[in-house]
């Protein structure tokens, strides 16, 4: 049984890497590794709320995911968010082990220090941003549902990113700060920590923050699934889900 589901996950992953349009991917790929070193660094910490640097591209992870979404559906943008955070593992792995191989060659400690990453970051990124991404993929196609008369258009396309958008990018933010700044910090960086108002409150900027984003973007986004739909982009991945339903 988990051997012919494995087998069917496989076939229908590869069918949906080749479908998908290299761009998107990679900006998807490459913004979710960003994130995750930018959320090293807090840029904001008042009484109130506190903001990593994560907020300045988690925006385009979120945008990919809701382009992904509309036009290939839920499924496929949880199997591509899986497939960004095991490349990021994979991609943390090999900036520690770059960053543990002394050299003589000058002072790198703060190049060690950024790249050679913080695990419970690592664990905090990955669990929240796996989590937001159900949440954001599985909103944006029930919300595109409601939709009947035109589910294509712009107003359709418009409700179901702005609210999976700031929806998802809130329990992105919160979980990861619950479990960074809440969680480990306090342990692990001598005292420091995120009071439980301020992962709130740094949930809510950045959902907000990410919202306003999405509307300045999402003309671009609306554009791409338009031109995807028009051209049968990823026939083949569409034609194979449609044919495995019928089953």
């Amino acid at each position: 049984m988990i051997k012919n589901w494995l087998k069917k996950e496989i076939k229908q992953s590869s069918i949906l890497l080749r479908s998908i349009p290299a761009t998107v991917m990679t900006l998807f790929v490459v913004s979710v590794v960003c994130m995750n070193l930018l959320a090293n660094k807090t840029l904001l910490q008042l009484e109130w709320i506190a903001i990593d640097g994560g907020i300045l591209i988690s925006w385009l992870s979120f945008m990919c995911m809701d382009i992904v979404t509309k036009h290939f559906g839920p499924g496929a943008s949880n199997r591509i968010s899986v497939l960004a955070a095991i490349i990021n593992l994979l991609t943390c792995l090999i900036f520690f082990v770059a960053s543990i191989i002394p050299s003589n060659a000058g002072d790198y400690s703060v190049f060690d220090g950024i790249f050679g990453g913080t695990w419970f970051i690592l664990l905090g990124s990955t669990v929240a941003f796996l989590s937001s991404a159900v949440i954001n993929n599985m909103l944006n196609f029930v919300i595109g549902k409601a939709f009947k008369k035109n589910p294509d258009g712009k107003a359709a396309y418009a409700m179901r990113t702005y609210v999976s958008t700031f929806i998802g990018q809130f329990f992105d933010n919160f979980i990861f700060s619950v479990i960074v700044f809440v969680g480990f910090a306090p342990i692990f960086w001598d005292g420091f920590h995120w009071t439980l108002l301020q992962c709130a409150m740094c949930a809510l900027t950045g959902a907000i923050a990410e919202l306003i984003m999405e509307i300045v973007f999402s003309p671009i986004g609306y554009r791409i699934v338009t031109y995807w739909k028009g051209n049968s982009v990823g026939s083949e991945y569409l034609d194979y889900i449609e044919s495995e339903n019928k089953k």
